[in-house]
């Protein structure tokens, strides 16, 4: 396993807001730091107090209490809201205007061009440059697409190429803007309190999924597509608002003059050489190939299988996105423990309630499946992230995590044969042989990656 080094960045993260209290601290004599780099106070004319070990929702919220942290991660609360309903609105919109699935699925997948293409330049950007700043340049970015399409279809312009265009273009700013704000959350709250960190942040994730689609959804027609884009514009400005709060550690500003094609070079050879890292990021990109078909094919069970609508479809994401909140607030609350068998847990669990599904061609079995691949999901994605962050240093971590975000792109080429096969063979076959390929991969990791099964 590669060594997980305790960088200078480290030992620049932030106190905890009781520290700004600095006339009731002593300064006689320098205090000691705890393993992720915090300094305790001491109060004057006492000793310093023993932490007593935090439970139940204390733990569950520990991270929050970084004041860096708690804007950023507000920032992505609005930053998300603003790209779930995009999701909904921009889907609608091009259907009333094009009324073809084959350019709904165009325009749907232009977004992961520039994943696939991109990333490796923005986890270079995230080493060099100050990430706040990448961050804030993203969700700006982000209100301008908003904005200029709200504009187009305010005054009858828009055309589905615009919507495509600005598809990939959202996709080209995620590009630049996700690694960067995923290698300074270790330079916000530390290595120890990465896995409540990464945790909050799959809950937020989750929780804007079940909240905004239905905002997007609902006021569709009540204020017009215009008025929701215009919405998300405002949301996105929100973000980078929050975001301004943040006062980043010296870390995370750059570092490298090197040619940015000797960046990407070094980054694929720090992951090729750092054996764990390359085992979670193989452990990522399989199972995403595996278990996210399902998503794209589930109006094929929903109409062919169990003879339903769209409330129907729209009642199972809600069901699997409280499934995944419950597992990313679960694994907030446990921390450090046995993590790498949680994550192959994590991954066996999506791989058997994929197989359920694909055995009961029943409505209600399927609801009551969703929370079971809701809590796998998080269980896999949540911790497969945490864990590379923990064994990355950190002048490689946007440039790593640019590889992480690269599944994105890579997930069409996992969608297209699942479709091609449940063309061919059904929705259930075809997802039976994915749940039967992720079950496979998961106990054959078990058995051969040790250090993986063992990592705490």
């Amino acid at each position: 396993m590669a060594e997980s080094t305790t960088d200078a960045s480290d030992a620049d993260l932030p106190d905890r807001e009781s520290h700004d209290q600095d006339s009731d601290i002593s300064t006689s004599s320098p205090p000691s730091t705890n393993d992720a780099g915090i300094t305790p106070p001491t109060f004057a004319g006492s000793t310093p107090p023993t932490q007593p070990a935090e439970t139940g929702l204390r733990r569950t919220f520990n991270s929050l209490k970084y004041r860096e942290f708690r804007y950023l991660w507000l920032g992505m609360v609005f930053l998300m809201t603003a790209m779930q309903m995009q999701m909904i609105v921009r889907s609608y919109l091009t259907y009333e205007l094009t009324n073809s699935p084959l350019l709904l699925g165009m325009v749907s997948a232009g977004f992961a061009i520039p994943m696939l293409t991109l990333a490796l330049f923005g986890g270079a950007v995230a080493d060099r440059m100050e990430r706040k700043r990448v961050i804030q340049i993203g969700q700006g970015a982000s209100a301008i697409l908003a904005l200029a399409i709200g504009i187009s279809t305010f005054t009858d312009i828009v055309h589905w190429t615009h919507l495509f265009g600005v598809s990939i273009a959202q996709g080209a700013v995620f590009s630049f803007l996700m690694p960067s704000r995923q290698a300074l959350i270790p330079q916000l709250v530390g290595k120890d309190n990465l896995t409540n960190a990464m945790s909050l942040d799959a809950a937020a994730m989750s929780a804007t999924t079940l909240i905004a689609p239905t905002i997007g959804g609902g006021l569709y027609n009540i204020i017009q597509p215009e008025g929701v884009y215009f919405l998300i514009a405002v949301c996105c400005i929100l973000a980078v608002v929050c975001t301004s709060f943040v006062k980043t550690p010296s870390g995370s500003k750059a570092r490298s003059s090197a040619p940015m094609l000797n960046d990407i070079k070094s980054g694929l050879a720090y992951v090729i050489h750092s054996r764990m890292v390359l085992v979670l990021l193989v452990m990522g990109l399989a199972t995403s190939l595996l278990a996210m078909p399902f998503r794209f094919l589930m109006p094929v069970f929903v109409v062919d299988v169990y003879d339903k609508g769209p409330e129907a479809m729209g009642l199972l994401v809600t069901i699997m996105g409280l499934g995944s909140l419950v597992g990313a607030l679960f694994i907030a609350t446990l921390g450090k423990w046995r993590r790498g068998a949680l994550l192959l847990g994590g991954s066996l669990l999506s791989g058997v309630a994929l197989m359920m599904i694909a055995l009961f061609p029943y409505y209600l079995a399927a609801a009551a499946i969703m929370i079971l691949l809701g809590l796998g999901d998080a269980g896999r994605r949540t911790l497969n992230q945490a864990m590379i962050m923990e064994e990355v240093e950190d002048e490689y971590r946007g440039r790593v995590m640019s590889v992480f975000m690269m599944n994105f792109g890579l997930m069409p080429l996992g969608v297209l044969p699942a479709g091609i096969l449940a063309e061919r063979t059904g929705g259930q076959f075809a997802i039976g042989v994915l749940a039967a390929l992720l079950i496979l991969f998961t106990m054959a990791v078990w058995v051969t990656q040790k250090q993986l099964r063992n990592h705490m």
